[in-house]
């Protein structure tokens, strides 16, 4: 795995997980040193703060805004066709509705380390050893889609 590779990785553990900067240098095999000069550089706790719209709040925007536009159409008088959507209406559903369907089923790298931070935290609940032992196992899988 490259320096680059490592630094993407860390960051993603930086931004998504609750883990110490000593933690994330030993999961992706940098030293605390690094860890610290790539989060100083990157200025990676000012990202970490302004991540606040999730996968799931954009999709319920995406959701509200095709609501509205069809609320919109159905709240016409129904006199000569008017509950039909316009050109410019149908463009905007289209639109919401392939941007839905891309975020619904496209998955990243992003979300599978958001999977198993989630696996990971809820199996600390009951089985801190488990967890410690399965972690680097979940990494060296994110490891392989890395490279």
């Amino acid at each position: 795995m490259t320096n680059e590779q490592k630094k993407e990785w860390a960051k993603l553990l930086f931004l998504r997980e609750n883990l110490t900067q000593k933690e994330i240098a030993e999961r992706v095999g940098v030293s605390a040193v690094t860890m610290n000069k790539w989060v100083k550089s990157g200025n990676w706790e000012n990202l970490k703060v302004s991540i606040t719209i999730t996968k799931e709040e954009q999709l319920k925007n995406l959701y509200r805004q095709l609501a509205e536009v069809n609320r919109t159409i159905a709240e016409r008088p129904a006199a000569d066709g008017n509950r039909y959507a316009t050109s410019a209406e149908a463009d905007i559903i289209s639109k919401l509705a392939a941007s839905i369907n891309k975020m619904e089923s496209d998955i990243g790298l992003a979300d599978i380390i958001a999977t198993f931070q989630g696996l990971l935290s809820w199996l600390r609940t009951f089985d801190i050893l488990e967890a410690q032992r399965i972690a680097p196992v979940l990494d060296g899988y994110v490891k392989t889609k890395i490279s």
